[in-house]
């Protein structure tokens, strides 16, 4: 079984919001296009509460791009964002949610930041979405989503780690930094992750059992 993975597709991601991903809203239409050729998709959301720790404005005299330590873990402080029940933390409204089978929210932990869409930060906590693909009987998992470098690089890397055959389609992806994506596609790489094209799925046929 394979599932599609869209990751963080939310309105402070994109264009406009807290922390946008420069041509974020370019993935959309691939990402609806995507979901034709898979039978599972699944789409991880940022969910933070307001006094989540990684936000520079919780921390007195601390800006953006700062680092501070969090339970023993260096963390960079970032632009309040994606907070519970706002428009910023909402998914996109043009991404089509009528084939999303399930949404997984990340980073409710105020304490702990959250990049990967499988585990918090320290690696200690994890999500339900691990459980949730292995109960589907779900072997390969094809990424998608924002940033690059960021929840794309970290959700796949604890997904080759969890033994989940990993895939990212990298022209379904942005970077905040091309360098730096450009980096996490090397790392995932190296990994173990494939890096595919999206004409590599959308030249076939829907993907079945």
């Amino acid at each position: 079984m394979k599932a599609l993975l869209l990751i963080d597709l939310q309105n402070d991601l994109l264009p406009g919001g807290a922390i946008a991903v420069p041509q974020g809203e370019a993935v959309l239409a691939l990402a609806n296009q995507l979901q034709q050729a898979f039978k599972l998709v699944v789409a991880t959301q940022e969910w933070h509460p307001p006094n989540h720790k990684s936000f520079a404005a919780n921390h007195l005299d601390r800006k953006p791009g700062e680092v501070v330590i969090l339970k023993k873990q260096r963390q960079m402080l970032w632009p309040t964002h994606c907070i519970q029940n706002t428009r910023g933390a909402a998914l996109a409204p043009a991404l089509n949610l009528s084939r999303v089978n399930k949404v997984f929210r990340k980073g409710t932990d105020p304490e702990i930041d959250t990049l990967s869409g499988f585990s918090e930060q320290d690696c200690r906590q994890t999500t339900t979405l691990s459980g949730f693909l292995k109960a589907k009987r779900v072997t390969q998992v094809f990424l998608m989503g924002l940033a690059t470098e960021e929840a794309v690089k970290f959700t796949a890397l604890d997904a080759v780690a969890l033994d989940f055959e990993t895939f990212v389609i990298e022209d379904a992806c942005r970077a905040r930094d091309p360098d730096a994506g450009a980096d996490a596609l090397s790392e995932m790489e190296e990994s173990g992750v494939k890096i595919i094209h999206s004409r590599d799925l959308l030249a076939t046929p829907p993907l079945r059992r």
